[in-house]
C-alpha cells in the first residue's frame, strides 16, 4: 500500500497543546503510534485518525482533480539528483526511469526546436552519468519529446505530467 502526504492544519496550536496535554494524562501511559495519530487527529477537530484521513484523502481529490501523488515513489526517485537538480545516475528500474524524466521534461524550453546536438548538450547538463542519448531515446519513446523523421529536430511535447510526475518536479525543484 502506498502512503500519501495528508496536510495537517489547526486554527490554534496552543488549542491543540492543552487538548493533547489532556488526552496523555488520561491515557496515563506512554501512548503508541497510532494512539498518538488519533490524539492529534482529535486534537484537529476529527472523531479518530481515519476520520481525519478520510477527509484529507476527499478534500485532496476535490481540490485537484486527477490522482494522489504515490509519495514513496516520488521519494524513490528523488535519490535519483542532486542538490542542483541533475540525474546522478539511470534507475535500474523501468517506472522509475519513466517518472525522473519529467524532471528533464520540465527543464526543455516550450516550443524550442533544437537539433540533435543541441538537444544532447542541453540533456548533458542535467545529468551527471554522461549518456544523453539514453535520456533522449526514452524520452522519445514515452512522447515526452518529438523528432522530425530525419531526427534532426527535437521539440518537447506539451502534456501535463500525472500526479506523481509533477510531485517529483516540485520536491526536485525544492519547492
Amino acid at each position: 500500500m502506498s502512503r500519501i502526504a495528508l496536510p495537517y492544519q489547526v486554527a490554534d496550536i496552543a488549542a491543540l497543546a492543552r487538548n493533547l496535554a489532556a488526552q496523555m494524562a488520561e491515557a496515563g501511559e506512554k501512548p503508541g503510534h497510532l494512539s498518538l495519530l488519533n490524539m492529534l487527529a482529535r486534537g484537529a477537530g476529527f472523531a479518530n485518525y481515519q476520520a481525519f484521513r478520510a477527509s484529507a484523502v476527499a478534500g485532496a481529490k476535490l481540490a485537484e482533480p486527477g490522482e494522489m501523488a504515490d509519495i514513496t515513489r516520488v521519494a524513490q526517485a528523488r535519490r535519483f539528483f542532486d542538490a542542483q537538480g541533475r540525474m546522478t545516475s539511470w534507475p535500474a528500474k523501468t517506472n522509475l526511469q519513466y517518472l525522473c524524466l519529467w524532471v528533464i521534461w520540465a527543464q526543455i524550453p516550450k516550443g524550442a526546436v533544437m537539433t540533435e546536438r543541441a538537444a544532447s548538450d542541453l540533456i548533458g547538463t542535467l545529468h551527471m552519468f554522461g549518456d544523453a542519448a539514453i535520456i533522449r531515446r526514452t524520452m522519445w519513446e514515452r512522447k515526452l519529446i518529438s523528432r522530425t523523421e530525419d531526427g534532426r529536430d527535437y521539440r518537447r511535447i506539451e502534456q501535463a505530467p500525472d500526479a506523481d510526475g509533477l510531485a517529483l518536479i516540485r520536491a526536485v525543484r525544492g519547492g
